[in-house]
């Protein structure tokens, strides 16, 4: 007990943001400066189990924005509202071999998060009331198994929509292999104000990476085929898929790829526990789904180098370029524009991010520009 406290490592988060949003419709663009801190500890371990509780504050130093629920509708939306609380409150216990147990409220990030994510974008990152069991006893095989009953939303707790219930159970199985990493998983979930979410969703995805001399190679395909399920009031059957390849030469990286969510006409394949903000544009024009469904092709080319000139440690730049169209119907949505740079010094990180969405078909045109500081001890 004694050793588990002497090693007690202290937990701070702070990130102070800069969002500036112009949407076609909205009489103001909006502005927001906010700050976020997340503070804690984690202690070291007794009988093989760690204690982790962490608090979140945020504020809003220049709020003319609308956060969904605080009534400023003549702005487009910025959903950080003002939030004090717990974030995360957790026991990890490792005493059975090859295997981690995590019960309470924690963050949970599955594969690159498509499916089930942190959404650590947001001021305030998505948790989950869960018992999570991870286990690797098999070589190169690690299956990850989680029940959860509640779903701690980005939009607040004081949000009509910030928080989920219900039954969800997750299952991921990883198998790295020479040539990548194959996975396999299914998705249950049940929410009880948003039933036309509940679903079951069961996919596999390959991902991998190869060096050729000076240049890297990279590949990824998933695939999956989603339900109804549970009290979800709605009978549907939606597929997806994504393929996409990436080269990179002396920092240097090209890639292209294609990302469909199928659809209906009444019901898009839906990911409301995901991680949004780097699938389908920044803007986050498509983070409801639309019924038809999504066709997002895409191409981006970045840049990244460590030991950089100046006082940086790190530098990495990116720009992306979308064409969205509806995967049924083939409705011309729109297209955007995105672009980063990033810096590193320690524990210090600066962003600047811009996005451009043209409209066509869906939506309505919309930019925002977000530049940001942050430090993590």
């Amino acid at each position: 007990m004694i050793n588990a406290l002497e090693q007690t490592v202290p937990l701070v988060d702070l990130r102070l943001r800069s969002e500036t949003v112009g949407q076609a419709g909205k009489p103001d663009t909006a502005e927001a400066l906010t700050v976020r801190g997340r503070f804690g500890f984690e202690t070291g371990r007794a009988w093989d189990t760690s204690f982790l509780v962490e608090g979140v504050a945020l504020t809003a130093l220049v709020d003319n924005y609308n956060n969904t629920f605080n009534g400023k509708v003549q702005y487009p939306s910025v959903s950080d509202p003002e939030t004090y609380g717990l974030n995360r409150l957790q026991l990890k216990n490792t005493s059975l071999p090859e295997t981690t147990l995590i019960v309470g409220r924690s963050t949970i990030a599955l594969d690159n998060e498509r499916f089930v994510g942190r959404s650590n974008w947001r001021q305030l990152e998505q948790t989950f009331d869960a018992v999570q069991l991870i286990n690797s006893t098999i070589p190169d095989v690690t299956v990850d198994l989680t029940y959860l009953n509640r779903v701690n939303r980005v939009y607040g707790k004081n949000s009509p929509q910030g928080t989920y219930r219900g039954d969800n159970y997750l299952a991921n199985v990883g198998v790295g292999t020479p040539v990548g990493k194959l996975t396999g998983f299914a998705y249950l979930t049940e929410f009880d104000i948003a039933p036309t979410d509940s679903t079951q969703t069961y996919g596999a995805r390959f991902v991998g990476d190869r060096a050729l001399g000076a240049f890297g190679l990279g590949y990824s395909l998933t695939y999956a085929i989603q339900r109804d399920r549970a009290n979800n009031p709605l009978r549907f059957q939606n597929d997806y898929w994504q393929g996409e390849l990436s080269g990179g030469l002396y920092g240097v990286t090209l890639a292209a790829g294609v990302e469909v969510l199928g659809g209906n006409g009444v019901k898009g394949f839906t990911t409301p526990i995901a991680t949004l903000h780097p699938f389908q544009g920044w803007a986050e024009q498509f983070t409801t789904h639309p019924p038809n469904g999504i066709d997002d092709r895409y191409g981006s080319l970045s840049y990244a180098v460590k030991n950089a000139f100046g006082p940086a440690s790190s530098i990495a730049a990116t720009a992306v370029y979308h064409e969205f169209r509806s995967a049924r119907l083939d409705l011309d949505y729109g297209s955007e524009i995105d672009a980063m740079v990033k810096a590193t010094w320690r524990r210090f990180a600066w962003l600047v991010e811009y996005a451009d969405y043209r409209a066509r078909q869906y939506s309505s045109d919309t930019h925002k520009l977000w530049v940001e500081m942050d430090f993590v001890l």
